[in-house]
């Protein structure tokens, strides 16, 4: 190597170091707090005793889990749901509801997520028979406009989660993304089942790039090699990879969920445990 190429050489490194350096660093994480969805254990607090939904909520926050999302509140007033969220130090930042609590009973139903203290009302299912054509799609997001602007003037959010039939192709597109192109961006939000986008064909992080700051929680529930749901960890999905653009999509709440376990608290345990350890970088790209 001669006098010159050595420089070139030397500057060349020194270039590369200073570049480095100015490069934002990544940073490790864990989650700050792990929630759950109540459906995974909703034959516990089915249960007839009159202590069904206290006794479930007690032992879930004794796992560890610090919020809980409801779909369906088990013959409970909203008084009642709130005491025993009290009782057992745990929060309820959202809730399910069904699409056609938006056609009548919307109003009452923002006015007791109040009392639960739910800040977020999700749509969790739309019906087959509204979403045969893209038109239906379109419909479904229209509605969901009118019902998030009535929500954010009560002071609650609107979102919508999705299940694997948004990503089957209808008259050449994808009805997820006509949704998502129809419903206002600054009304409604996404929550993103890790499941079933996967299951449907769907790639999260591709859609967190597309659509960042849309997607305000994530359930969070895993897949085996044959296409099966089962507790977290216990599968093929690349939660770290997916967590790492928590802060491009926007993601403030985690959610785990297991459509049937066998055993629910043995389930939510499992689940609970991988996740407290789970370590993700996040930074740019």
């Amino acid at each position: 190597m001669d006098r010159r190429e050595f420089l070139e050489a030397a500057g060349g490194g020194a270039l590369a170091r200073a570049m480095a350096a100015a490069a934002p660093a990544r940073v490790i994480r864990k989650l700050d707090r792990i929630g759950l969805q109540l459906y995974t254990v909703r034959s516990r607090m089915e249960q007839p005793s009159a202590t069904g939904v206290e006794h479930t909520l007690e032992r879930v926050a004794r796992i560890g889990y610090q919020e809980v999302q409801f779909a369906g509140y088990f013959g409970r007033t909203p008084r009642q749901i709130r005491a025993a969220l009290d009782a057992a130090g745990l929060t309820s930042p959202s809730a399910h509801v069904p699409l056609e609590l938006l056609r009548e009973g919307w109003a009452e139903a923002l006015e007791a997520a109040h009392v639960m203290g739910h800040r977020y009302l999700l749509v969790a299912w739309t019906p087959v028979e509204e979403r045969q054509t893209l038109d239906g799609w379109r419909r479904i997001a229209h509605l969901f406009n009118r019902a998030a602007d009535q929500a954010r003037a009560a002071g609650i959010l609107f979102a919508y989660h999705n299940h694997d039939f948004e990503f089957a192709r209808l008259e050449g597109q994808i009805p997820f993304d006509v949704l998502l192109a129809e419903a206002d961006a600054d009304l409604v939000k996404i929550e993103m089942d890790l499941f079933w986008i996967i299951k449907g064909g769907g790639d999260p992080v591709a859609y967190f790039t597309r659509y960042p700051g849309r997607f305000h929680s994530v359930h969070v529930k895993d897949m085996d090699g044959q296409g099966r749901m089962v507790d977290v960890g216990q599968g093929t999905i690349d939660f770290a990879a997916t967590f790492a653009r928590q802060d491009q999509a926007g993601i403030r709440h985690f959610f785990v969920e297991h459509d049937s376990p066998d055993d629910p608290f043995a389930s939510i345990q499992r689940s609970y445990e991988y996740l407290r350890q789970l370590e993700f970088s996040a930074g740019p790209g």
